[in-house]
């Protein structure tokens, strides 16, 4: 499957998880979220790592594993805090600072260039988010655009998924470091399991209790495991076909699913009120694509 299609059914899985756990898991702590969401998906996962055999890693790919574990369940708990405590609107449209991050990660990191054709469409992706939250944020169109600057002042679900964001652009580029070592599919399991058995173990030892969260609502927990486990295996075989700028852009219209879903179910805006920001980001996912 073209690496822009797996992007966007990675997307859609990735806010299908977001509501699922703000619908069904509201009443959970932070913690309790990241636990779900990491050891259910990982164990769901794990089956994969018997349908092929392991290459043999080297050291420089454990130190990539090293760095992001941590990294990955820090911006996790930090994601779970805000979309939990904070309305989907206010917190998701920040992660469209994720791709312009990377531009400049995937630059350092890895030595990888976006064309001027890609990076305008990830300043469009970019900009489109801006307006849905600014239009919301402040229906006045003289300080719309305005909007989204007091939202980080004074938000903290804003400041979180800010930082969010932040953390994502390394491990999104550390990811495709790591995954040079092993294919994509076997990576991503690997990756998964491997972060769901270290979080289940680290809480574990910290605090045995939260493990009831587990097997508390059996049903909608599987539902949240199975959305990231979907979510994973589609990001790693797009990230193995094009540059990491290009798919994390893709996978953060992840936001626009997310924010209609919100509209939807917790009637949380006007859907009509993000048209014009909506548009922004289809054209600029659609500009990422040509100039791929």
């Amino acid at each position: 499957m073209h690496w822009y299609l797996l992007a966007l059914l990675c997307a859609i899985s990735l806010a299908s998880a977001d509501v699922a756990t703000k619908h069904w898991l509201r009443d959970y702590s932070a913690k309790e979220l990241v636990l779900v969401r990491l050891s259910i998906s990982g164990l769901l996962l794990s089956p994969l790592l018997l349908t092929q055999p392991f290459p043999e890693l080297p050291l420089e790919f454990w130190g990539w594993i090293a760095l992001l574990l941590p990294l990955e369940i820090i911006a996790l708990l930090l994601y779970m805090r805000a979309i939990r405590d904070y309305p989907l609107w206010l917190t998701l449209p920040y992660l469209a600072f994720t791709p312009v991050f990377v531009t400049f990660t995937g630059w350092v990191l890895l030595g990888e260039q976006v064309s001027m054709l890609g990076f305008g469409g990830i300043f469009l992706v970019f900009a489109g988010t801006w307006m849905l939250n600014a239009k919301s944020e402040n229906p006045d169109e003289r300080h719309a655009l305005l909007a989204p600057f007091s939202a980080i002042l004074s938000n903290r679900g804003s400041k979180l998924m800010l930082l969010v964001a932040g953390i994502y652009s390394i491990t999104a580029v550390g990811g495709k470091a790591a995954m040079q070592y092993m294919p994509a599919d076997l990576f991503g399991a690997f990756y998964f399991s491997l972060l769901g058995a270290a979080t289940f173990i680290l809480f574990l030892i910290h605090k045995p209790k939260i493990l009831a969260a587990l097997y508390r609502r059996p049903s909608p927990n599987i539902m949240v495991g199975l959305f990231m486990a979907v979510m994973v295996i589609t990001h790693f075989l797009a990230l193995q076909q094009v540059e990491a700028a290009y798919m994390i852009a893709v996978k953060r219209s992840s936001m626009l699913f997310g924010i209609v879903f919100g509209a939807i179910l917790f009637r949380e805006r006007d859907l009509s009120a993000h048209l014009a920001g909506a548009s922004l980001m289809v054209a600029g996912v659609l500009l990422i694509a040509i100039g791929s």
